[in-house]
């Protein structure tokens, strides 16, 4: 008959505590990357929101068949009426429109804004080693694609249409380009109220609130002589009005450096005032 013997019990082990040469044997050794400078990290963060409208083509909707729903349907509704033909009118009208919608589009900026902030994601970027703005420029640099994109969808459709601008490609490309640069600086007053409002749809409501007035009431469809010495006065001072009359004048080959500049100028206060409010904001946020 055997007995069983029991089982020899084992000491438990010391804990294992790495010391510096292990701990620098499993870490890199090589040097640390050097910091992002500010453009580096802005560009990229301007390529991560043109990734998301690529996995995301539902957001070309409104660069794309909104300019073209509106060209159409003013041109065909107001041309007769108002200019006695279609073709005649959209000579005058697509400029007006061009800003229009590329004006009404700047708003999704801060509804971007908005909606990064309400998931967190900003959150993760204010810890990372790069300057503090490049997330929000880099957003607004996304938006200048998008402003691009639809200033050549109405381009494409109002030459399709007849649109023949007395000012060339030369003319085309200036225009262009101050109403991007406008915009751009414009752009700034939706990223202030992203930071800010609660929703993104609180965000939409107050864009529209400014937007509409703004647009409308201006010289995009008709000319400011026709209408009554009150709303010509509020026409004198829009800004938008202003930057119609520029992008007109370069188009038809006739610059008015007047009203040039005044967009220049205004575009600027704009960018200086809310670009400055912004930046508290965000760094307060």
């Amino acid at each position: 008959m055997t007995t069983a013997t029991p089982e020899k019990e084992t000491a438990p082990s010391a804990a294992y505590v790495p010391t510096a040469e292990d701990l620098g044997a499993v870490l890199a050794s090589g040097e640390q990357p050097p910091r992002p400078s500010a453009w580096s990290a802005s560009v990229t963060f301007g390529w991560r929101a043109m990734l998301k409208i690529k996995h995301v083509p539902d957001q070309l909707f409104d660069v794309t068949a909104f300019p073209i729903m509106m060209t159409l349907m003013f041109t065909y509704l107001f041309g007769g009426a108002l200019a006695g033909s279609t073709g005649e009118y959209l000579q005058f009208l697509l400029p007006g429109i061009l800003v229009m919608s590329i004006v009404m589009i700047t708003m999704y900026t801060g509804i971007g804004v908005n909606t990064d902030i309400e998931k967190g994601v900003f959150d993760r970027f204010r810890t990372l080693p790069i300057w503090r703005p490049s997330a929000l420029v880099g957003a607004l640099l996304g938006d200048v694609c998008r402003y691009l994109i639809g200033s050549t969808v109405i381009l494409t459709l109002g030459l399709i249409l007849g649109f023949r601008p007395e000012g060339g490609l030369i003319g085309v490309l200036l225009g262009v380009a101050l109403l991007v640069a406008f915009s751009f600086a414009f752009s700034w007053i939706w990223t202030m109220f992203g930071l800010f409002l609660k929703s993104e749809k609180s965000v939409m409501g107050v864009s529209m609130l400014v937007l509409f007035p703004m647009t409308f009431l201006s010289n995009v469809f008709v000319n400011p002589e026709t209408m009554p010495g009150w709303l010509q006065a509020f026409v004198d001072v829009n800004p938008i009005a202003h930057l119609v009359a520029a992008v007109r004048s370069l188009m038809a080959g006739t610059p008015d450096g007047g009203e040039i500049l005044w967009t220049l100028i205004s575009g600027g206060v704009i960018l200086a005032i809310f670009g400055t409010l912004t930046m508290r904001l965000y760094n307060r946020k």
